[in-house]
């Protein structure tokens, strides 16, 4: 009987331990810097890994980049170092892949820093929809997760896959190829920027006259270009510009070009977590603050700097960088961690 009771407790021991470790691994965590280290607090504002990183970067997958010297490794989220510090580049995992750089060769690693796929490249970048984008000379190409080369490098330019398609430049122009390669929205445009929300933005003209519009996933205009700047969409809503870089007002546009938030920001950026942070002023005299989608004011001008919120924070600081205050805020805007 006796046996049966330390039998249990040993049991539920174990059972709590799995819990605390499930939801430590679960939280959302923030990145700090104080005196030139950086580290981790939770969301409320509460130490959980001590800054003591020269550079720490945003958990993707549960494993965070950390920078020490020159060098890079990665951490878990209760700190520990589970892949050590020792590439001259790393990127972020996704895809449970990450591309580093070690003795002047790429490859690519697994969670516990098993080494994958050897690529031999100048440049390589991480997976995206099952495909990773490596540069071979000054040309750009594709492989799969077996290491092999399935779109060869001959793009001038290309970036990562979204939605299904990659931007890739064939000579001075741009268009976007499937998974397999193949063109399926011709190199015809100055520019084009990633399919986000099933639609992507396209520049007719040079970057300083040029105007913008958008296009869908078969490559039918459905925003004709007419924006002097534009930006992906984000929760239902896209960035424009109204005027050129240094006269122009910003504001929001939703799927069809409506203007929804007229253009009236000095600058703004894309919307995130259901709000956008926007400002007023120029110089010194400018002053960040945030937006709903209806261009509702949330929190007041008040920022010299601002970000985006993520999962409940946002990183701002008011007035200047040594006598401000830096912290993170709540959608309230309330601080609830200082620097």
């Amino acid at each position: 009987m006796k046996s049966i009771k330390i039998g249990r407790m040993k049991w539920c021991l174990i059972l709590m331990c799995s819990v605390i470790a499930s939801s430590l691994f679960a939280q959302d965590l923030y990145k700090i810097r104080v005196e030139r280290k950086e580290g981790f607090i939770n969301k409320t504002g509460a130490a959980v890994i001590p800054t003591s990183f020269d550079k720490a970067y945003s958990f993707k997958e549960d494993l965070a980049k950390i920078k020490s010297g020159s060098r890079y490794g990665f951490i878990n989220k209760s700190g520990k170092i589970v892949i050590p510090v020792q590439y001259s580049k790393a990127s972020g995992f996704s895809e449970g892949l990450s591309a580093v750089k070690k003795d002047d060769k790429w490859s690519f690693i697994d969670k516990t820093g098993a080494k994958k796929i050897d690529v031999v490249c100048n440049f390589a970048y991480p997976f995206c929809e099952g495909l990773a984008r490596i540069q071979v000379g000054t040309l750009f190409g594709f492989i799969n997760t077996s290491g092999i080369i399935v779109i060869k490098p001959q793009f001038e330019g290309a970036y990562d896959f979204s939605e299904g398609k990659a931007r890739v430049k064939k000579g001075d122009k741009w268009g976007f190829i499937n998974l397999k390669g193949t063109f399926v929205i011709k190199p015809m445009y100055d520019f084009v920027r990633d399919f986000s929300e099933e639609l992507a933005v396209f520049r007719v003209g040079n970057e300083r006259t040029g105007k913008w519009g958008f296009m869908d996933n078969t490559g039918k205009v459905i925003v004709k270009a007419q924006f002097d700047k534009v930006f992906p969409f984000s929760e239902g809503r896209a960035l424009v510009r109204i005027g050129d870089f240094k006269n122009g007002k910003f504001g929001y546009v939703d799927k069809v070009g409506k203007i929804v938030v007229k253009p009236q920001f000095d600058s703004a950026y894309h919307f995130s977590d259901g709000l956008a942070n926007v400002a007023v002023g120029t110089g010194n005299a400018r002053k960040w603050g945030y937006v709903d989608v209806a261009g509702k004011v949330i929190i007041a001008k008040q920022f010299s700097k601002p970000s985006d919120f993520i999962n409940g924070l946002a990183l701002v600081r008011i007035g200047d960088v040594k006598t401000g205050t830096e912290g993170y805020i709540n959608k309230n805007g309330e601080f609830v961690w200082k620097k």
